[in-house]
């Protein structure tokens, strides 16, 4: 039975509950985070602290608790569950009045609401898709424009995940002015030439915690990396591609639009900096 954590309770998932007035369930008004537990410890623990907490004021949203709190609830999960491989879920949300209506509550009186739970994940650093590398299919992004807030409106980048799963493909890059922004639950990159191209920074892509720990690794190779748009002409005749996030760490791209990329096979770029990564992370792991 696992256990789950409900504005300040510790309880059994079936015991926990929220308000049916709960502005996360009637306006998508909340914001997320997912921490990876490698070997029982958290991965990049500050970075997501650091961008729940940019997330929160960007929606003029009031923090749950302190970070250091944060940080012992999260410990607290993984010794109760005992997750070894896994992952933590966090959401805020502006809270419930006790009514629906379109004007925030009043944030002295109505207090944000923080749900978390685990899920184990035995072999998410030995995920067999690594080895074989992904197929993504390409889709137009009509999601709403601030999408480095990481909210709960979910529901575009979940019908990309069933438009690639129809196709017989594993994810959706997303693509806007004809420019790749980034993957349905990822950020996006191909190689050409041993070289990283990756979108830049903006309002435009997430700003992934695991992106940026990757392009720092890379730099640390003395891999030439480049942060501009590309296309989705210029990804099909890369050498390789992968995306990067929390679950999947770096992952490969043998295949976009049914085009293979290189001899279809993960690339020796993406294979690499999986290894940095997972090598690197473990150390700084607390």
């Amino acid at each position: 039975m696992r256990t789950v954590y409900v504005n300040g309770e510790y309880l059994p998932e079936h015991e926990a509950k929220i308000s049916i007035f709960d502005r996360g369930f009637l306006m998508s008004d909340g914001v997320y985070e997912v921490t990876t537990v490698l070997d029982g410890k958290l991965i990049s623990f500050d970075g997501h602290a650091g961008r729940l907490l940019r997330s929160l004021r960007e929606l003029d949203m009031s923090p749950p608790c302190d970070m250091d709190e944060l940080l012992g609830i999260h410990r607290e999960l993984v010794r109760l569950n005992e997750i070894e491989n896994g992952l933590i879920y966090l959401q805020v949300t502006r809270g419930s009045d006790g009514d629906r209506d379109f004007v925030f509550p009043d944030p002295e009186a109505t207090k944000p609401t923080l749900v978390m739970f685990t899920q184990s994940k035995p072999n998410l650093a030995n995920n067999p898709a690594a080895g074989k590398g992904i197929k993504v299919i390409s889709i137009d992004d009509i999601r709403w424009g601030r999408r480095d807030i990481k909210t709960v409106q979910l529901l575009y980048p979940s019908m990309g995940k069933m438009m690639a799963k129809a196709a017989g493909c594993d994810d959706a890059w997303l693509v806007e002015d004809g420019k790749v922004t980034e993957g349905t639950s990822n950020n996006a990159y191909i190689v050409k030439n041993g070289r990283i191209i990756t979108r830049e920074l903006s309002n435009d892509i997430l700003h992934g915690i695991t992106r940026a720990a990757v392009l720092r690794y890379a730099r640390e190779a003395q891999m030439e990396v480049e942060e501009r748009s590309f296309s989705i002409d210029e990804a099909k005749q890369a050498d390789e591609a992968f995306v990067t996030s929390a679950s999947t760490f770096v992952m490969p791209v043998v295949e976009i639009d049914g085009t293979p990329l290189g001899d279809g096979t993960p690339g020796p770029v993406a294979k690499r900096l999986r290894e940095i990564y997972l090598e690197e992370s473990l150390k700084t792991a607390i």
